[in-house]
């Protein structure tokens, strides 16, 4: 007895010229979001120092200034 053979994809169209991927908007979205939070902390570390442990603000602080200083 044999197995039941899948039927094969469609072949992609040739016209449009590709793979059509689409993303769902939040694949897009959280990423965006985080790495802005995350840039906002790097730019303005004052306000990271809510409540933790204030070496890393420190540590923020100076990498702040060494990515400012070798900017310019």
């Amino acid at each position: 007895m044999s197995a039941p053979a899948h039927p094969r994809p469609h072949p992609a169209p040739t016209g449009t010229g590709g793979i059509d991927m689409r993303l769902p908007w939040w694949a897009v979205a959280l990423p965006t979001l985080a790495f802005v939070l995350l840039l906002a902390l790097i730019l303005n570390p004052a306000d990271a120092r809510a409540g933790g442990d204030p070496a890393l603000g420190h540590l923020v602080e100076r990498i702040q200034q060494t990515i400012t200083h070798h900017a310019r």
